[in-house]
């Protein structure tokens, strides 16, 4: 039997790579539901190529239009809370969640809910509620399967080794400005800061790539993923995006996963697990042109927002939450020129800093900080804004 799988964001990046992935897969795979923020005309083409019966798009406006070029073909939901409708309503057997933001919390929630299986391309969902995401799917018994090249190395180099792991490296590119100085980094524009140098990624990471919080974001999705404490993960800046993370046991053997920089690849591991499935499609290692291979320490007095990351690992509760809803409103604001490169980690650090922390948050407390944390953030942004124009 075919796999029928739900793709939440098959119009971003992560989203078009895993339909290409099934495209060249038809045998193994049935699309039973896509959805995307606004992008009608794509998701139009998606479900005319792939002949998913139900969609949902979270702009109403671009809804009713896809509604009217549509008819009544294919079912649509709407609205933010459409995501959670098309999980509860449509069958499936994983659901692929590539939607960016905090706005996955809920979808991933349900999806948990009705005892789906995981794709996870999202960071936020697990960084802000971590902990009672991984309790509740233990409890349901639902297995989630990452699909970020660096979270799916540890997962594939562990391989539920867990009790004789001693140290993940969580390696990362360094972005595109990793040997800026303060000045330059000062007079970063937008279009610089989305020219990835090894990545094809949406907006909101690549920006987050740029800062390096992309990573302090990953630290904390490892702690939750695995089970470990903020100790057991180093961080190393490996230029070359060859090595995607490595697994140091207790007998001090070290297991690397190494491969070419394609997102489809990790995509078709966790769509295939426990399963790997041939794909000409996806390019292979050559090691004679590789030359070297380099590791360095994070610079973190340069990217404040690794360590803003890192303190907020060691402090746990709510801060994670607050640390990501107030990345999400900062980089949103310097993506539309209301904010410079350099005030990201500022803004973030005066929203902790106002915050009053909740040692073990459960899922209401986790939504209230979520609307709290926007909300300040916003009102730092603006208070930035009014001095940058006196």
């Amino acid at each position: 039997m075919k796999k029928r799988v739900l793709i939440l964001g098959s119009t971003g990046s992560v989203g078009t790579s895993t339909l290409e992935v099934i495209r060249h897969l038809r045998s193994n795979f049935e699309i039973v539901g896509l959805s995307t923020y606004s992008n009608g005309e794509l998701l139009g083409r998606q479900v005319k190529e792939f002949g998913c019966k139900a969609v949902c798009i979270v702009a109403k406006e671009a809804a009713f239009r896809f509604e009217r070029n549509v008819g009544r073909r294919v079912r649509v939901f709407t609205g933010p809370e459409g995501l959670v409708g098309l999980i509860r309503h449509i069958p499936a057997d994983d659901v692929v969640i590539a939607v960016t933001g905090s706005a996955a919390l809920p979808a991933l929630w349900e999806a948990i809910e009705e005892r789906r299986g995981i794709i996870l391309a999202n960071k936020e969902a697990l960084v802000m509620a971590g902990n009672l995401i991984m309790r509740r799917a233990k409890r349901n018994r639902v297995v989630i399967k990452p699909v970020d090249s660096e979270q799916s190395a540890i997962w594939q180099c562990l391989d539920g080794r867990q009790d004789s792991l001693k140290k993940i490296h969580l390696t990362a590119s360094g972005g595109p400005f990793y040997g800026f100085d303060k000045k330059r980094l000062a007079r970063i524009t937008i279009s610089d800061a989305l020219r990835h140098p090894r990545w094809r990624m949406g907006e909101k990471i690549s920006v987050d790539s740029a800062t390096l919080m992309n990573k302090g974001l990953e630290v904390l999705e490892t702690m939750s993923l695995f089970a470990v404490p903020v100790e057991m993960i180093s961080v190393l800046i490996h230029p070359e995006a060859i090595v995607h993370s490595m697994v140091e046991f207790i007998d001090g053997v070290v297991l690397a996963q190494l491969s070419v920089t394609d997102m489809r690849i990790p995509i078709q591991y966790a769509l295939t697990y426990p399963k790997r499935l041939a794909c000409d499609r996806l390019l292979t290692m050559d090691f004679f042109s590789l030359g070297a291979l380099h590791f360095s320490r994070p610079r973190i007095e340069n990217f404040p927002c690794l360590r803003l990351a890192l303190e907020v690992a060691e402090k746990g509760g709510s801060a994670p939450c607050v640390l990501s809803v107030a990345n999400e409103v900062s980089v949103e604001a310097f993506l539309k020129g209301e904010l410079d490169f350099m005030s990201i980690p500022k803004v973030i650090e005066k929203t902790l800093q106002r915050h009053r922390h909740i040692k073990e948050p459960n899922l209401k407390d986790i939504i209230f900080t979520h609307a709290w944390a926007k909300k300040e953030a916003e009102k730092i942004i603006a208070t930035v804004n009014r001095t940058r124009k006196d």
